[in-house]
């Protein structure tokens, strides 16, 4: 080595440090894929928590004990989301078949144009149900042996449930627990890059939670005025795509598209096309900045890197958790540049906020 230049060396170093960092991050990737049963409730927990710790500390404000402040946030959880699931359900379920019958028709429509592409995107309208149900069969036969995927998805939802609880309850200890493995004098700078990376993700899932709302909302009441088929299963569709930012906009949007081009003709499916992008306009340039200002903020380049790598990693979880994990990981960057920038002074951390803590 000392035969080497300087410059060599020092890459040599670089690369070194590159590839134990990569075989470190596939190592916990791989562990991950294994205990999937266990890490994806934790981190739906996490996100969770980020978004019901602001009610939380309200209640605890307000003189309600920990203990009764988190259980009623759980249970404000379970109605709420209980309530917005069977609505979104009964909305697909009631227009469901019209829309599969609409997008075959667009499809129909297409193939007089396209010849092949067209009967390709019908064959797969007709036999949509059929590609559902092979592909449930499909991940059953992923899960553990024996047990179902419902059955699976209840239990992970239920311990999700309780680690939420758990986490706005005890965050506090679990910050003393961090602080008390920090090694030597880093306690409060390992402190405050958790408490940094916590607000990203916390601000992350209150604003595109508003934003999905309102893209849902616009976007459903176009349709409605409209009168374009499945409006409602629609707006569902748009509400639930919007926490996979760009993918999930651009492939709901397309749907309320063709449905309208198939029922309602051209002119009336340029009209949601309109309405589509006016809402996406709205987004990027009002509700985005505007919302989620004092969140980190991502460029579009690094947002669809990080939901096709999370896809090829956990499929649809992944696609969902990559964003937040992402923004996590920016600010944890943000904070050490901060420190490095200059010294920062005691109260940096606690300002930021804390996993559910008062």
């Amino acid at each position: 080595m000392r035969l080497l230049p300087d410059p060599v060396r020092r890459l040599a170093a670089w690369c070194a440090v590159l590839l134990l960092v990569a075989g470190v991050g596939w190592i916990g990737v791989r562990l991950c894929g294994e205990l999937r049963t266990a890490v994806t409730p934790v981190l739906l927990a996490l996100l969770g928590t980020a978004l019901l710790g602001p009610l939380y500390r309200k209640l605890v404000r307000a003189g309600v004990r920990p203990s009764v402040a988190a259980g009623l946030t759980c249970v404000a959880v379970v109605a709420v989301v209980g309530g917005a699931v069977y609505i979104v359900v009964a909305a697909l379920v009631d227009s469901g078949a019209q829309i599969l019958d609409s997008l075959r028709n667009a499809a129909k429509g297409v193939s007089r144009h396209f010849g092949s592409v067209g009967t390709g995107l019908d064959d797969l309208a007709g036999n949509a149900r059929r590609l559902l149900g092979e592909f449930g069969g499909t991940a059953a036969s992923n899960v553990i042996s024996g047990v179902s995927v419902v059955a699976e998805s209840i239990a992970m939802a239920v311990l999700a449930l309780l680690l939420v609880f758990f986490f706005l309850r005890d965050s506090h200890r679990a910050v003393a627990a961090l602080r008390a493995l920090a090694p030597g004098g880093t306690a409060d700078t390992l402190e405050a890059v958790a408490r940094r990376a916590f607000a990203a993700v916390e601000g992350f899932m209150r604003g595109t939670t508003f934003i999905a709302l309102i893209d849902a909302l616009c976007i459903t009441v176009g349709l409605l005025i409209l009168r374009v088929p499945g409006a409602l299963g629609l707006g569902a569709l748009v509400f639930v795509g919007a926490y996979i930012p760009y993918l999930g906009a651009f492939l709901s949007g397309a749907v309320a598209v063709l449905v309208a081009l198939a029922d309602r003709g051209f002119v009336i499916a340029l009209w949601v096309l309109g309405v589509v992008l006016a809402v996406q306009v709205l987004e990027g340039h009002v509700l985005q900045p505007v919302i989620q200002s004092r969140t980190v903020q991502m460029h579009p380049a690094v947002v669809m890197v990080a939901i096709t790598a999370g896809a090829s990693v956990a499929g649809i979880l992944g696609m969902l958790l990559a964003v937040p994990l992402t923004a996590a990981a920016f600010g944890v960057g943000a904070e050490l540049r901060d420190r490095g920038a200059g010294p920062a002074g005691p109260s940096d951390g606690a300002a930021r906020g804390t996993p559910g803590g008062t």
